[in-house]
């Protein structure tokens, strides 16, 4: 596994990537809400082109609002249109819920709770 130095974007929330096989995995550490969301959505949306699978580790991941959210179906959005998977991986209870609540957890759920991915 390879790990590329970690970013830590002006909003304060940390993102790192590394790479392993043939999937590019974000580590997220902070609070997924209105004033860092942005942060994430560049992060990621600059690797989908040249990506085939993504994965968005949320284990260090306290908090995510609805920005955070739209963040993220956001770039699944795109992501699918590019032909690259998006997963994400190790989300807690209370981001568990917001999915539920919104409808989205059947389309994350698959690698959710397991911190592996196909």
């Amino acid at each position: 596994m390879q790990y590329e130095t970690p970013e830590t974007p002006p909003s304060g929330l940390r993102l790192q990537t590394s790479t392993a096989d043939d999937a590019t995995i974000v580590r997220c550490c902070g609070d997924l809400t209105m004033e860092h969301s942005p942060a994430l959505g560049s992060h990621v949306r600059g690797m989908i082109p040249n990506a085939k699978r993504i994965v968005i580790d949320l284990q260090e991941v306290n908090r995510m609002d609805s920005s955070g959210l739209g963040a993220i179906v956001g770039l699944y959005i795109s992501a699918r249109k590019a032909k690259c998977e998006l997963i994400l991986v190790n989300y807690n209870k209370s981001i568990r819920n917001l999915l539920g609540l919104t409808n989205l957890l059947s389309v994350f759920e698959v690698c959710g709770q397991v911190g592996r991915f196909p």
